[in-house]
């Protein structure tokens, strides 16, 4: 691997960073701490930093010594996890319910390692925009940053992310044009019937056949009215009814999520969740409310953009270690909102399989959102490695 020597140097530097943020978890909207760690240390390296965005969002602002317009944005994100976690060692979370399980406390050390190397070495025209977001786990924060204004005050060509990727080795990388995450979508079904006694249900509406009838029809959206070739998922994870064995309930409901890569299919099955819900329950005589809510869109790599990066990451790691038509992920990431506004692409770095972890760790497997999982300290200097070079080809393009 070709990394730049002085972030493999500063590597102990990052790494206490990116424990000290692991020991002190923050959820969304909450990353104060956080967010003062990180300016505090853009200010120490002489990088201009603006705050406030999306509330907890910091932005460092990294002009070359030559003269130039050109800009582009590099993208970590801060926020923990609403969990408990199960390692006991020195850095693992020192707050209750809290945890860095899925691993922003490196991409923000990683975007810290680049964030001082740039700082020492501006031999380059035009400006990188260094953005630490809040708030990915859930909350938007991409959209809340963009919404108080990211692409107008710091006016950007392309933006830029990365995550972690447990599985893939240490040195791999996977991204692809196209798709590469999924839509996040959740919906709710609520059935009103008329309960009864449960020995006499012909004096009743009864709420529990309706659904367990429409969880079956549901499914026949992604059977029957998806082209096959179109990825999809809708899955229905919580029904809720009844209180005792000998009472028909008044009321049910259905909770689940769908998962998409494009807006299209996504706008299909809303529209016949809805029609097949409406037709059951008014062909049981039930009653029905109806909620979708589409929380992430999903995360669309531009083509150009990702024919770059993958140049980019081939010149560090070599071509044998560049999966440039990675199979994409029914997980979401809200990174999706930046790339609906501006072209750029959304990578992954191998996190390896979990070798790394110090002694404490937990019985569970190195995944993400996983009780047992940890950031491997080895990624820094590659994942600064990459941001760096990155923003500086990206800036010397004609």
């Amino acid at each position: 691997m070709k990394l730049l020597e002085p972030i493999v140097a500063w590597r102990q530097d990052i790494a206490a960073i990116r424990r000290d943020i692991h020991a002190h978890p923050e959820l969304a909207f909450e990353e104060f701490r956080t967010a003062d760690v990180v300016a505090a240390k853009l200010q120490e390296w002489g990088i201009e930093t603006d705050r406030g965005l999306g509330g907890t969002g910091v932005v460092g602002i990294v002009r070359g010594n030559r003269p130039g317009e050109r800009a582009v944005g590099l993208r970590a994100d801060m926020d923990a996890l609403p969990m408990q976690e199960a390692n006991t060692f020195a850095h693992a979370s020192r707050h209750e319910g809290k945890m860095h399980a899925c691993g922003h406390d490196g991409h923000t050390a990683m975007l810290l390692a680049a964030a001082r190397y740039l700082s020492q070495h501006r031999d380059f025209a035009g400006t990188v925009y260094l953005i630490f977001q809040p708030a990915e786990e859930g909350g938007g924060g991409a959209k809340r940053m963009i919404d108080d204004g990211l692409f107008t005050r710091f006016p950007m060509e392309a933006v830029f992310g990365m995550h972690n990727w447990p599985g893939l080795p240490v040195g791999a990388f996977g991204l692809t044009a196209g798709p590469i995450m999924a839509s996040s979508n959740e919906f709710s079904i609520v059935i009103k019937g008329k309960g009864s006694h449960a020995g006499m249900p012909n004096l009743g509406i009864d709420p529990v056949m309706a659904a367990v009838q429409l969880a079956q029809s549901l499914q026949t959206i992604i059977t029957r009215n998806r082209n096959p070739l179109d990825a999809a998922v809708l899955s229905i994870t919580q029904i809720h009814a009844g209180s005792a064995d000998n009472v028909v309930p008044n009321h049910a409901e259905l909770r689940g999520t769908v998962r998409t890569f494009t807006l299209e299919v996504l706008d299909l099955i809303e529209r016949r969740m809805e029609e097949i819900s409406r037709h059951t329950c008014a062909a049981l005589g039930c009653e029905m409310t109806f909620e979708f809510h589409r929380n992430y869109p999903p995360t669309i790599n531009h083509a150009d953009e990702a024919a770059f990066c993958a140049e980019v990451l081939r010149g560090i790691v070599g071509a044998e270690n560049v999966n440039d038509h990675v199979q994409p992920t029914m997980g979401a990431e809200d990174f999706a909102f930046m790339l609906q506004e501006k072209p750029g692409c959304y990578v992954w770095i191998g996190n390896g399989a979990g070798e790394h972890r110090d002694s404490g760790h937990g019985l569970g497997p190195c995944m993400l959102h996983n009780g047992s999982y940890d950031f491997n300290d080895e990624l820094l200097p590659l994942g600064g490695t990459y941001w760096v070079q990155l923003a500086l080809q990206w800036l010397a393009r004609p």
